[in-house]
């Protein structure tokens, strides 16, 4: 029996689930988005729980340990908020709870649909009507949650064209000691608008906001010229790359290499989990680059090891040697017959179910028919 530490997902959008193996159409990512926000408009607080449990039990089949839930999708359809206005954050949490995830609810700043374009339709969900509004919400949030072993309350701004410039210092500072996340250049349309709008590229804008440090980290982060990479390296900022997700959606291969010369530390996502396998994305992690470079070698089993696990927990707030305490054994089988170093070969199909799960897999499998089909139904 072969022993792991204990994962770390440290980019998901639970909610996302719900679209594994459907038909959404869209040749680009925007195309896409539409299906996506179809579903997020239909969630109330006990549909979304009842996803995020099926969603965070596969998690914890597939050995992962902690997850970074980046969070924005907070109020009713019409943008009221629920008599709790942390409802779905709330929900969210609990599901975790229920299955054994440690959690970093990255809760999400949404405020306009582009530069200078208010939010609409589905939007208005994610919308707190200002920075401090949210921030104020955010805060109560975090109060509930102070001195919790399981449970992180992080901030997160949803991206330059979801935050106006002036609210950015706003977001960033709203917890200072927690963990802060961005998506920040995961597509050449994001990076033109941005330029056009501010004369500035994303990761320039949000470092004068003062964004980068070392509790921070960027999403995706795909396309990024050489000063974007300076500055994230100079910063020692963390970079989660999602490679299933964004192989998926057509984003493009980030320049992990690059990022991790310069000083940034690499972490992994499951993002829209399309799939749910950290071992998957930290090897398309080197994969990727050898399609793209036409050589191999520019990550080793080791480094992508520390980044699925302990760097990823500390991206999340929590202390590295969590994902040691999290280990997870992989069972025998036909993929690791004779491999001497198992990132190469494991799946999320190798991790023996940890006893500490309260469903087994077939329980799983409902929760999430059950759920799923609900979602479709009223969508």
């Amino acid at each position: 029996m072969t022993t792991f530490p204990g994962l770390a997902n440290c980019h998901s959008h639970v909610f996302h689930r719900a679209l594994r193996g459907r038909e959404v159409g869209g040749a680009t990512f925007w195309g896409w988005r539409e299906r996506m926000y179809a579903v997020a408009s239909v969630l109330d607080p006990d549909l979304l729980h009842d996803l995020a449990v099926a969603t965070y039990a596969e998690m914890r089949l597939a050995g992962i340990g902690a997850v970074g839930e980046f969070h924005y999708l907070h109020h009713g359809p019409d943008g009221t908020p629920y008599d709790d206005p942390n409802a779905m954050g709330e929900a969210v949490v609990a599901a975790a709870r229920d299955v054994g995830l440690r959690i970093c609810l990255l809760d999400t700043c949404y405020l306009a649909a582009g530069f200078g374009v208010p939010v609409e339709g589905v939007q208005h969900r994610f919308c707190d009507g200002d920075a401090d509004a949210w921030a104020s919400r955010v805060d109560d949030l975090a109060g509930r949650h102070a001195g919790a072993d399981d449970v992180v309350v992080g901030t997160a701004l949803h991206s330059v064209r979801a935050v106006p410039v002036e609210a950015l210092a706003t977001v960033a500072q709203a917890l200072p000691d927690a963990p802060l996340h961005v998506h920040v250049s995961e597509q050449p349309r994001e990076n033109d608008d941005c330029v056009t709008a501010t004369g500035r590229t994303p990761v320039a804008l949000l470092a004068e906001a003062g964004v980068w440090s070392t509790r921070t980290t960027a999403v995706h982060a795909t396309h990024l010229t050489d000063d974007d990479v300076t500055t994230l390296g100079d910063a020692q900022s963390y970079v989660c790359l999602c490679p299933t997700t964004e192989a998926e959606l057509a984003d493009g291969v980030g320049p992990s290499t690059w990022l991790r010369e310069a000083g940034a530390r690499l972490t992994l996502g499951s993002d829209s989990n399309t799939v749910i396998d950290v071992f998957a994305e930290a090897r398309a992690v080197e994969m990727h680059q050898r399609l793209v470079s036409g050589r191999r070698g520019w990550w080793t089993a080791e480094e992508l090891g520390e980044a699925a696990t302990r760097t990823g927990y500390a991206s999340l707030g929590l202390p590295p040697e969590l994902a040691d305490a999290d280990a997870i054994r992989l069972r025998d089988s036909v993929r690791l017959s004779g491999v001497s170093e198992p990132l190469w070969a494991a799946t999320a199909a190798d991790v023996e179910p940890p006893a500490s799960l309260p469903y087994d897999e077939a329980d799983v499998a409902e929760m999430m028919r059950r759920a799923v089909a609900t979602i479709w139904e009223r969508a």
